[in-house]
């Protein structure tokens, strides 16, 4: 995000949005982190109603957002390579802020709405979330009160928050391959490849975890297995996120290096 901000060659819609991708996985990630460790530390595996509440609230949030935002991305590359020639009057920076803004008030409004929920239903008995944080699905088979309204919503919302984008990103990513068949040049499809490469592993990363977590018949995988994709889209991919655009992208390690060498004092 400081590179980014620092480095006026990297005012573009693509970092825009990477850096509105950052912030989002400092977010996603303090949502369940600091508790996953206060617990192992304290050995104290409790957590309070409130505090669960808001934990969930927090996570869906920021997923949906990420979610959201990774769609944005492929259609701005779509914009790119597509339509090389209107990029810059179809991406404009009112554009750009428009579809940030949608993603932060949608992803924002299905937290709410699914926590809403989620205080009108009764808990009773057996109270053990078999995952280190209060995921929606796990407090949803806790629930001993009726949770169609909340399984509607999840399905409903959960559609336009996460399939939705993952459909737009499929068919820009569709148009794109096919535009890189019609370049002749070996060189104009590896720089085409190596644009949309750290995309593509983001996605992959995240939406591959997600899939096999809730979209997979749960007889295919064990508690453990569940466990260890959740920490994959949770806690590591965010955390990948950053070396992988800065290490993929010429750009910005150089913008890296400006912003290191200058907070340093050091000169090359």
């Amino acid at each position: 995000m400081l590179a980014t901000n620092s480095d006026s060659h990297l005012h573009t819609p693509m970092y825009f949005f990477l850096s509105n991708l950052s912030l989002v996985d400092i977010c996603f990630t303090s949502t369940t982190i600091p508790k996953m460790l206060n617990n192992h530390i304290s050995k104290n595996r409790t957590i309070p109603y409130t505090g669960c509440l808001t934990q969930a609230f927090f996570f869906i949030w920021f997923g949906g957002n990420n979610s959201l935002l990774l769609a944005s991305m492929a259609y701005d590359r779509y914009v790119a390579i597509c339509n090389p020639l209107h990029y810059s009057t179809v991406m404009t920076q009112r554009v750009c802020a428009i579809l940030v803004l949608i993603s932060w008030s949608w992803s924002y409004s299905n937290a709410l709405v699914h926590t809403i929920l989620l205080t009108q239903l009764s808990f009773c008995g057996h109270k053990e979330i078999p995952q280190f944080f209060c995921d929606l699905s796990s407090l949803l088979k806790l629930a001993c009160s009726d949770t169609f309204i909340n399984d509607l919503m999840v399905y409903t919302m959960g559609a336009l928050t996460t399939f939705l984008p993952f459909i737009g990103i499929l068919i820009s990513y569709a148009h794109i391959f096919m535009a890189v068949m019609k370049i002749s040049s070996v060189s104009g499809k590896q720089k085409v490849f190596s644009t949309c490469g750290s995309h593509l592993t983001v996605v992959c990363l995240f939406y591959g975890t997600i899939i096999g977590v809730y979209f997979s018949p749960t007889s295919t995988h064990t508690a453990q297995q569940d466990t260890a994709a959740t920490v994959m889209y949770t806690v590591v991919t965010p955390m990948l996120n950053p070396f992988i655009y800065s290490l993929r992208n010429k750009d910005m390690k150089g913008a890296l290096g400006m912003l290191i060498t200058r907070k340093s004092g050091f000169t090359l």
